[in-house]
């Protein structure tokens, strides 16, 4: 069972992920490292919009940053992160599938 201090720390990273925009920044992220200029663009947001919520999701350590000449590229921190979305869209998948079975 996790401490009080982590499972805070876990519910705040869920509440993190819990906002759209900041889900569809991580999804982008995950399937290649991006910079926010190309964020922004794909997402149809701000680039100061997207560099917030990168900079909470950086905080969290949901993303990392990584520079690249002078683009800094952002993705999945870990392994841990990467498999965690993976599975929820693999799971959310499933639920439409079943219920298109029905």
């Amino acid at each position: 069972m996790p401490s009080e201090d982590q499972t805070i720390e876990i519910a705040e990273m869920f509440r993190l992920m819990g906002d759209a925009t900041r889900l569809r920044i991580i999804l982008a992220c995950r399937e290649k490292p991006a910079f926010v200029n190309e964020l922004a663009a794909r997402l149809g947001s701000s680039q100061s919009l997207i560099s917030h919520h990168l900079r909470l999701l950086r905080a969290a350590r949901i993303l990392k940053a990584e520079r690249h000449g002078k683009q800094v590229f952002y993705s999945p921190a870990d392994e841990h992160i990467s498999s965690m979305i993976a599975d929820m869209v693999h799971h959310v998948g499933e639920t439409v599938a079943e219920e298109a079975d029905v």
